[in-house]
């Protein structure tokens, strides 16, 4: 280790003090006032008439004050946020609307440009799913228009054809499953709209493999919340009405990891998809009632 002199601290202090006042704004009176000194206390420091470091508490209060850490101030740290302010960098919660129409999802989706996006959806996958179904699911929702939905998933489908990007999906068996039978979450959605939208997801399926993928688990013997991964630089869980979104490069790596769990796990591979949608699709009858599907080997 290397033991910093006296006067080398006293001039890190000074310098970072005054570099942190001028961007604050803040004159030498208001500082004064906000640390509890006299004027003369903030000048004496500001000026570094002598090498003297001021005792803990100034340095504490100086810090709170100017918004920056005290370790920064005293040259302990290159990096002048406070402890919260990083982990706010890292660790953000931010309203959630309950559409398809949110942008701060296509914001995500923009920044991750290039990059492999891990997808758990919370019901089917909104860039897969017809009009009608968006029409169905997001009419009753508050704040938010089917038709802002649909608007929003045409264009997150027109900007997942036209990047250089992969999208992986996972969602559990089941889910698929209660779709086709038209019953839980879809109960009342009509046997000829489930017929056409999984029509629309074999043929998008068909289109964009293998840039696109599915894996089906089974949501017996493994979970995931709904979460989305994007690439390196973050990784997002739905809760509801909020996100709560990680960009701290060990988290991602740990939702990665849980996501690339779930692949492993899946009970449904990626090239076996269109079977089963097909076998699902023939088994839909118009009393809303259909059969489920037995996972037998494809």
């Amino acid at each position: 280790m290397t033991k910093t002199d006296k006067r080398q601290r006293s001039d890190t202090f000074r310098a970072r003090l005054l570099s942190a006042v001028a961007m604050n704004g803040i004159n030498q009176s208001a500082l004064a006032r906000s640390v509890g000194v006299d004027r003369s206390t903030i000048s004496q420091l500001l000026a570094g008439r002598d090498a003297r470091l001021p005792n803990a508490q100034v340095v504490a209060e100086c810090a709170r004050s100017l918004g920056v850490s005290a370790d920064w101030l005293l040259g302990l740290t290159d990096r002048p946020e406070r402890p919260g302010d990083v982990l706010d960098a890292y660790l953000t919660v931010t309203d959630a609307a309950r559409s398809s129409a949110d942008e701060q999802i296509d914001k995500w989706h923009r920044e991750a440009i290039g990059y492999k996006i891990r997808h758990v959806p919370a019901t089917l996958p909104d860039m897969l799913k017809t009009s009608e179904v968006l029409s169905w699911e997001y009419g009753p929702q508050l704040g938010r228009t089917a038709e802002q939905a649909i608007g929003a998933v045409d264009d997150r489908l027109g900007w997942f054809m036209n990047r250089d990007s992969d999208y992986e999906i996972a969602v559990p068996v089941h889910e698929l499953e209660s779709f086709a039978r038209g019953d839980g979450y879809y109960t009342g959605l009509p046997a000829e709209t489930r017929r056409a939208q999984i029509d629309r997801i074999l043929v998008l399926y068909d289109e964009l493999f293998p840039s696109l993928r599915m894996f089906l688990f089974d949501a017996r013997q493994v979970y995931s919340a709904p979460v989305t991964v994007y690439g390196p630089l973050l990784a997002v869980v739905y809760l509801g009405q909020h996100y709560i979104s990680f960009r701290e490069s060990s988290r991602i790596r740990t939702f990665t990891q849980h996501f690339d769990w779930l692949v492993r796990e899946a009970v449904v591979d990626a090239r076996q998809i269109p079977d089963l949608l097909r076998r699902l699709r023939a088994e839909i009858r118009d009393d809303d009632t259909v059969a489920p599907a037995t996972l037998r080997p494809l």
